[in-house]
C-alpha cells in the first residue's frame, strides 16, 4: 500500500502522517504496538501521575488521550470505509481528558486497553478491501481517506510516544 498524498488529508494532520516512516501500515501499527507495550510497561503505577510540568496530562492521562485518539481514528475509518458519507464532527480533546477518570484507573488496565482497541483495529484495517482504503469520508469539516486515518493512528502515537520520552522519562 501506497503511502497518503497530502490531498488525502488536512495539513494538521501532515504532524501525525510525516511521523509514518512505513508504508506497510498494518506491519507499522503491529510494530508500534509491542514498542507502547514495552513503554507503558515499564512505568509503575505511582510514575503513572507525574506531569512534566504544572497544568500537563499525567502519564495516565496521556495514555488516555491515546486511547481516545486510537478509538476516535478508527471509528472515522470504519464509517468511511463502510462508504458512509456522512460528515463527522472534530472533537475537543481536553474535556476527553477532564471527563476519562484516567487518573483513577490502574495504568495496567489502561495500557490493556489501549492494546485491545489497537488488535481489534489491526483485524479490521488488514481485512480492508484495496478500494475501501481510498473511500473518502469528511471529519472536523475536512475530506480525509481511510488510509490516511491509518497512518494517523500510528503518528498520533508515535508523537506522544515522543513526547512520553523526551519531557516525562
Amino acid at each position: 500500500m501506497k503511502r497518503p498524498e497530502k490531498t488525502e488529508y488536512a495539513e494538521y494532520y501532515d504532524r501525525y502522517i510525516s511521523l509514518v516512516e512505513e508504508t506497510d501500515i498494518i506491519s507499522a501499527m503491529q510494530k508500534q504496538l509491542e514498542e507502547f507495550t514495552s513503554t507503558f510497561s515499564q512505568i509503575t503505577e505511582e510514575e503513572g501521575l507525574n506531569t512534566y510540568q504544572e497544568g500537563k496530562w499525567t502519564i495516565k492521562e496521556l495514555l488516555g488521550h491515546l486511547i481516545d485518539g486510537e478509538r476516535i481514528f478508527a471509528y472515522r475509518a470504519f464509517r468511511f470505509s463502510r462508504a458512509d458519507e456522512t460528515p463527522l464532527p472534530g472533537f475537543d480533546q481536553d474535556p476527553y481528558i477532564e471527563n476519562g477518570n484516567y487518573n483513577s484507573v490502574k495504568l495496567a488496565d489502561l495500557l490493556e486497553e489501549l492494546v485491545l482497541l489497537r488488535k481489534s483495529n489491526l483485524h479490521f484495517l488488514k481485512n480492508l478491501s484495496e478500494n475501501a482504503w481510498n473511500n473518502v469520508g469528511v471529519a472536523s469539516d475536512n475530506p480525509i481517506t481511510v488510509r490516511a486515518l491509518a497512518y494517523c493512528m500510528v503518528g498520533h502515537i508515535t508523537h506522544h510516544l515522543n513526547i512520553l520520552k523526551d519531557r516525562y522519562l
